[in-house]
């Protein structure tokens, strides 16, 4: 298996069906990485998540560094091994944690100098120490450490901070070159940035671009902006990145967002809504999201979604569900969480199946508008 094959099998418009082969195996695109936090997918175990589909998890720098330490996993045997999961693992460069710790951070050209949320003790976050922290972890997809621009930022807010960015990214770089081992079976992506201001990600695309990764993201969106802001910013910023490239939207998201940013040729996503969503009663359906806590479903015989393949949906009713979830028992947490990864990994394939036959402006505007038509319904 090569160390980083990106291939297009079929395109629909601007749309990419694809995939990713790596040594610890092939990554489906457009692709849906779980999330796992702190070496785990919350409520669930790594053969549920293997089980509903994924081909691959986001791990987080960040978190990591803290506890139980990256030297610790690394000694330990790498991520993989710790957590149990022996597929390819994404990790960020935590530099979008460091940001949102507001008052407890000190940025500076070196890089950000922060306070632990668990102890208070201080730490330095660098481009270098991010990749090697990446690199002890045992990632995969490594990702270049950067700034997180806030929304809204002005022009100079945008542009200083798009700067920065890109000057940590060729560090980033020549600190994953470094690697040696590592660096020979692992890849490293680069991130855009420049708010929502398009001739700042051109800028940023062209800097990433001299520079040379094996994939590129959008970052500093879904910070706020909302969904038709979020788009508009990708009609030009993701044919701004190499096509022969896969292309990943950081922290996106709601299934719809989905749905539109592969219309634009994004390839991958990541995002903590199906296991939050799971854990606070939130299942996802082709109607759109549903609340189990409500009373309607007390005696509710459906399973969440009719039709759903998932363990939970052909297993377990409404009601029963409804009960654990108002019980605040565990096991409801567990199950909502299965649906709720089932439910992203079955939208990926059915993408991925409509552009490789060509249908996909039929098939999404079948899913968004069955989707959306409850949620307009709704009071």
């Amino acid at each position: 298996m090569p160390r980083f094959a990106f291939s297009i099998s079929a395109t629909d418009g601007a749309a990419r069906r694809g995939a990713i082969a790596m040594e610890r195996g092939t990554i489906r695109t457009p692709a849906f990485m779980p999330v796992g936090t702190a070496a785990t997918v919350k409520a669930m175990k790594p053969e549920g998540v293997r089980g509903s589909g994924a081909d691959i998890l986001l791990g987080n720098t960040y978190h990591l560094m803290l506890r139980p330490g990256a030297e610790r996993v690394a000694r330990l045997g790498g991520l993989h091994r710790f957590m149990g999961w022996e597929r390819p693992i994404l990790t960020d460069s935590g530099g979008y944690q460091v940001m949102s710790l507001g008052e407890l951070t000190k940025k500076s050209e070196e890089g950000v100098r922060f306070k632990s949320h668990l102890d208070g003790s201080l730490h330095m976050l660098t481009p270098e120490r991010s990749i090697e922290v990446q690199r002890l972890l045992g990632a995969d997809i490594v990702m270049a450490f950067d700034e997180c621009t806030p929304f809204p930022a002005t022009p100079e807010q945008a542009e200083s901070s798009m700067l920065r960015s890109m000057r940590w990214a060729k560090r980033s770089r020549e600190a994953f070159d470094g690697g040696e081992e590592h660096a020979g079976r692992a890849a490293l992506f680069g991130i855009q940035q420049g708010s929502m201001i398009e001739a700042l990600r051109r800028r940023s695309s062209d800097a990433l671009i001299e520079i040379g990764f094996d994939g590129y993201a959008v970052g500093g969106l879904a910070v706020g902006e909302g969904h038709e802001a979020m788009c508009g910013v990708l009609d030009f910023a993701a044919a701004m990145l190499p096509a022969e490239r896969p292309r990943y939207l950081m922290g996106v998201g709601k299934p719809d967002d989905i749905v539109e940013a592969v219309r634009r040729g994004i390839d991958m996503f990541d995002c903590v809504l199906p296991t939050r969503s799971g854990r606070t009663g939130q299942a996802f359906t082709l109607d759109g999201p549903i609340n189990i806590r409500n009373a309607r479903f007390a005696e509710d015989r459906d399973p969440l979604e009719p039709g759903c393949p998932c363990p939970t949906c052909t297993t377990y009713e409404r009601a029963y569900v409804h009960h654990l979830v108002r019980s605040g028992e565990i096991l409801g947490a567990m199950l909502m969480t299965e649906h709720n990864l089932w439910f992203y990994q079955r939208l990926m394939q059915g993408l991925r199946e409509a552009i490789g036959e060509r249908r996909f402006a039929a098939h999404s505007a079948e899913f968004l508008t069955r989707y959306r038509s409850s949620l307009r319904r709704r009071p």
